[in-house]
Parts: C-alpha cells; structure tokens; sequence
C-alpha cells in the first residue's frame, strides 16, 4: 500500500473512497435541455476512470422552477434527470468513484426574465450585483414549497443511484436567509438571530432526513466567513460550522471563504491566475480542528504537493482539484504511474469559470479536449504509418501540433525564429500577474522533448529550410503580427501594445491607449505604462471596456489599474493622431455620430489585435497536394485530411492558430489538436 497521503483511502459514514482526491461540485454548463446527458456523463467518466475518489456533480443543479439557471445548470426539478444522473452514475461507479450532486436554489442569484418569468425570491429586497434581479421577500408559502422542493430533489438523486448530496449554502438562497446582509425577514426565519436565520437551512436538512433517511449521506458547502463587513464573521462562521456537525443531519462539511455577490467577491472565493494559490486552505483547516468533522475544500489548490499537504498536515479529509482536473483528467493516474511530473498543469487562466459566467460551456485554455470528450481524445492515438511533419513556429498553436504529431508516432521537426518557443505567450508571461501562462508551453515542451521533437531555434525558416527535410506534412503556425494601422490619419505617429510590453517603445508620460481589440495586451500595456508613473486612459469604441476579458480575469487586473488611477473611456473612437508641438493630438470621434473631441496626449498606444504572418504559407501552397485546402467536415469530425488539388504535391500544407485569423490561445490549441490527432 502506498505511503502517499493522497493515496490514503477514507471512509465517510458507509462510503469508503479509495483516495483523497476530488473534483468538488461545479457546474461545467453541459447539460441539454437541463439534463446531464452524453457530454456531461463523458466529462464526468474521464476522471472518473483515471482514478479520482469523488467526482461532484453540478454546481448547482436548481431545485425549484423560480430558480432558473443562469448558466445551463441540471434541473433536478424534473422527474426526467433521474434516468440521465443514473447513466452518469452507473458509469462512474464502474470505476470506483463515488457520485455526488450538488443541490441549490439561487434565490436572488438568478433573473426573472430567465425561463418561466418568476419572480426572484430571496429573505430580503437587496439586489445582487452580479446578476441585477430585483427580489421578492420571501413569504411564508415560498419557505414551505421550496423547503419541499429540495426534499423532493434529494429523493430524486437517492433513486438515481447516487452516494449522496450537498447543499450549496455561500450566496445563494440559502445564505441569504443566513446573512445578516441578506435577511431582511421578521417571524421565525428572520433576522433577529443566528437561530432564526439558520432555521430555513436547518428545516431543509430536516426535510431532507425525512425524505432519504439517516444512511443517505448529505454535506453543505457554506462559507465559514463572508469577509464581508457586516456579513458573517469567522466567530460566527465557527458556530455555524459546530451547529451543522451537531445537527444530526450533516456528515461532511465543505467549507469556503468569502462571498460572490461581485465579481471581485467570486475571484477572491474562487482564485485566479495571478492571485495566491491555496488561499484559504488554513482557514479550512481551522474548521476541521474545531469541529473534528470531515471537511472538504478546494480553492485554487492547483499542484499535487500542496493536495498532499493539506492531508498530510490534517486540514482536509478529502482535496478538491477541480479546475486542475479540468486541465488534466488523469492526475491520479499519472500519480500511481509515478508520472507527476507529465501532469498538465492548472495555469489559472480561468477560460473555464469565465466561460460559464458568460453562458458559455467550460472549456480549458490549456486543454481543448476537456468538455469535448465526445469527439476529442485525452490520449492521443497513434497513427499507422510514420510521417516526417516540419512545422514553423513553437507558439501555443506550433508547440501543440509538435506534440500531438509527435505522440501520433510521427518524426517532428519545428522551426521557431526566436531562442525559446512560446510566441505571444512569451509576451503575455511579462507581466507578473500573467507569468503562469508560461507553463502552458513549457509543459509541452517538456512533452516534446520526451517525445524526441527536434527544435530548430533561431531559425527564420523559409521554403528552402522547410523543403530541405522534405517533409510529408508542413503547418504553419507562424502567429500574427500587430495591426495598429487603424486611423484615417497619422498611424505613423502611434505605438502598438505590444511595442510597450516588449519595451520596443519607450513609454510615455501622458497617454492615450486605444484599444479596438478589448483584450489583454491593452489592459497590460496600460497596467505597464501606469507602473512608470504615466497618466493613462484606456478608449474604446464598444459599450464596455475589454469585452474579451472576462469577468473574474478582470479582477486581478482592475486591481491593479485603478490602484494607478487608470481611467477608462468607452463608445469613443480614435480617428486621427496629428504632431502638435512636442506632443500629439488626438482626434476622437464617436459611432454615434455628431461628436469629435480632441486629447493632447504625448503617446497614443492602439491595439487592434493581429494580422497573419503567412507569407511564408502562400510562398508554399503551389508545390502542396492540397493547395492549403482543408476539408472543415473532415476537420469538425476528427478524420484525416485527403483533398488533393495538386497531384504533382510533394506535401499536405496546413495553417493554424492567429496565422489563420487572431482569435486566442485556446483556438490556437485547439485547431493543433484537431488537425494533428488525424495526421
């Protein structure tokens, strides 16, 4: 039996987990029609197979009609999941991984203008930030139902065959009753004390016994502290956390810090890239010591030696690596193989949470298979017959076909123009806060080198270097060039983000960032330039400011630019940049129309993304079989290429990533991937 403590098996009322590794409840948004179906059960099987003890299901499914999700959330409201959630259940336990669901009403979480246009429900009036919906005070009959409501979803999920539940009580509706931020009630759920505001959760679990028994096993994730002023302290979050386990009704704890009624409130609970890894791991240590009770946790614990840690030192009974599991589904295999050092690392991007937050469905930066089960592999298939691929450039895009041709069992040869793969990563990485990014390639050059690629650097490969191996298969994963070419008049006279970030242009004292992208590189040029002490104003033309940067992303950077005093300015286009003196002034203009104002700034920054560095492509395509054609049925469906428009072609010729288009890491991945696992 193995020493590792994460190796250790653990036993939770009847269960017994064959280790201590989890992936706490989250919502993924895969469900269709609000039913974990094919996609949801894949998602959940791959990890489950690899060897994780627990996989959560949901986060959260919705227990009541008048709490309709707001990002593709199981509706365990209907007799129907109960089939679907038994597949996915099935499934699982034939690996030895125990099934839970993670059961909620949002209360004022949600909108009334989703689904059947109820109105939201909450113990008071106060609108949440995130979602803006107005509430309606809970009267006595919504208690009663919604009370019933969650009994009736628990009986659902024991008849499906599940190992338990957990109820999500940190900014829901079930916190809002426990928050004296949120209860706003009188009478018996009221705010006049911890016994009156914990009674709705206390009369749920009640219910909840009642209706599945004392074997069933149920858990709550609450949090011990809203680090909020007014809101539940740590002293009264101990008491609450003693209350559960006194209950009778609970038999583990899962326990977070914070609130999530911001965004910034959601990105300190739930931690991203840039911010401090395991943040909250002591305090959910502190809880287990004065509870003695088994305790859960996840926040942004991304590498296996702090997992490890928090068994070894006592702080958690089981580990949650959620997000890391997103990014590797196979870390516990790769453990008992000895192969730690292969896991793809969690990079804190946050694609995945910032996704669903958009209504979008999880996907990872790093992995473009997860989410995709269905039609993308894990584990790369070998290939046939062994071909010579050259591919140039060892950007995202470049590097990842390297390593999917290399895993195919193909021989690899990459050319890279600089001393180091990387490409706009590398770019992306000099900002402190975004220095993770970097794992994202050495990862799979880790990978590559395992797998004998042979890397060219400094190699300004043109068609006689890329002939001279005569390959089989060329990509050209070149990546673009900054566009700042914008203006009617005076694009001579302005710098691009990237001039700033890679200290190409010397940064100015007053100055104008356009940003006509709404991505990172301006937020991080700005954040560069402010750090000189520069007056800095970020414009755009759109609505809102970095519309590519998602909500919890944003945070870390917010943070920053308006600790420097950054102003933003938004449905404002720059027209024209004119010399005026020593300085520049700036012809700014409106979409709107009717409107011109001028800026007198002694810099102007423009960012408007890429445009592809192809020449080398086009200079190629004539002597390619298949003129650079590709077959997107064939491509969308994971089958090899076979258009041949030139017979006489000595090679296939393909181009990813922003040497297509600028679009973004995650499609740069993802279309070597797709492309590759059939070359």
């Amino acid at each position: 039996m193995s020493a590792d403590p994460l190796l250790q098996p653990y036993r939770l009322k009847h269960l017994d987990l064959k280790n201590r590794l989890m992936i706490t409840s989250h919502e993924p948004a895969y469900p269709e029609d609000g039913m974990p179906k094919a996609r949801y059960r894949a998602y959940h099987v791959e990890r489950a197979k690899a060897g994780v003890a627990l996989t959560m299901t949901a986060g959260s499914a919705s227990v009541s009609r008048d709490s309709p999700p707001v990002f593709n959330n199981v509706l365990v409201w209907r007799d129907e999941v109960v089939g679907w959630m038994r597949d996915l259940t099935d499934a699982c336990h034939e690996h030895g991984c125990a099934v839970m669901i993670q059961l909620t009403h949002l209360g004022r979480r949600t909108r009334w203008d989703k689904a059947d246009w109820l109105p939201v429900v909450s113990a008071g009036h106060a609108r949440e930030v995130a979602h803006r919906a107005f509430p309606k005070k809970a009267e006595d009959w919504d208690i009663a139902r919604i009370i019933a409501d969650y009994a009736d979803a628990a009986e659902r999920m024991q008849a499906a065959g599940l190992d338990g539940i957990e109820l999500e009580a940190y900014g829901h509706l079930m916190e809002q009753f426990v928050s004296p931020l949120t209860n706003e009630l009188d009478g018996p759920y009221g705010a006049g004390s911890l016994d009156t505001r914990l009674r709705f959760m206390t009369d749920t679990l009640a219910a909840i016994r009642e209706r599945v028994g004392a074997d069933f096993i149920v858990g709550v994730r609450y949090a011990g502290d809203e680090m909020q002023a007014g809101g539940i302290d740590k002293a009264e979050g101990m008491e609450i956390s003693r209350r559960l386990r006194d209950s009778g009704h609970v038999d583990f704890l899962n326990v977070v810090k914070g609130h999530i009624d911001t965004d910034p409130g959601l990105t300190d609970l739930i931690p991203v890239q840039g911010m401090a890894s395991a943040p909250h791991l002591d305090f959910a240590g502190e809880i287990r010591a004065a509870t003695n009770f088994p305790t859960f946790h996840a926040a942004k614990i991304q590498d296996v030696a702090t997992a490890r840690h928090a068994i070894a030192s006592g702080k958690l009974d089981m580990v949650g690596m959620t997000r890391a599991h997103m990014a590797d589904p196979h870390i516990v295999a790769k453990i008992l193989r000895g192969e730690e050092d292969r896991i793809r690392p969690c990079i804190g991007a946050n694609y995945c949470l910032d996704r669903i937050y958009q209504g979008g469905m999880a996907l990872c930066l790093h992995n473009p298979a997860t989410g995709r089960e269905l039609e993308q592999p894990h584990v790369i298939p070998k290939a046939v017959e062994r071909r010579k691929v050259v591919i140039v450039g060892a950007g995202p895009a470049g590097i990842e076909a390297a390593r999917v041709c290399a895993e195919r069992g193909h021989e690899v040869i990459v050319h890279e123009a600089a001393d180091a793969p990387g490409g706009q990563v590398r770019l992306t990485a000099l900002t402190p806060r975004r220095a993770e990014m970097m794992q994202l390639i050495q990862w799979r050059q880790a990978e590559c080198e395992r797998l004998g690629v042979t890397f060219r650097y400094n190699s300004f490969a043109g068609v006689e270097e890329v002939l001279a191996d005569a390959p089989d298969v060329v990509v050209i994963a070149t990546g673009g060039l900054p566009h700042s070419e914008v203006l009617e008049e005076g694009n001579e006279l302005v710098v691009s983000a990237w001039d700033i970030l890679s200290g190409d242009a010397r940064p100015g004292t007053d100055v104008l960032v356009y940003d006509d992208a709404g991505d990172y590189a301006a937020l991080q040029a700005a954040e560069a330039l402010a750090a000189t002490g520069a007056k800095v104003e970020v414009m755009t033309r759109d609505r809102t400011f970095a519309p590519e940067v998602m909500a919890m992303s944003l945070t870390p950077s917010m943070r920053e630019l308006q600790k420097r005093d950054v102003t933003f300015t938004v449905t404002w286009k720059l027209d024209a940049v004119r010399r005026d003196g020593n300085a520049l002034s700036a012809l700014v203009g409106s979409d709107y129309g009717g409107v011109r104002r001028e800026r007198r700034v002694d810099q102007v920054v423009v960012n408007h993304g890429t445009r592809p560095l192809d020449d080398l492509y086009f200079e190629l395509r004539e002597g390619s079989a298949n003129l650079g054609e590709v077959d997107y049925g064939a491509f969308i469906d994971g089958r090899a290429q076979e258009v041949v428009r030139n017979p006489d072609g000595a090679y296939r010729l393909y181009r990813i990533g922003d040497a297509v288009a600028a679009r973004n890491t995650h499609a740069a991945i993802y279309d070597a991937l797709r492309l590759c696992k059939a070359v």
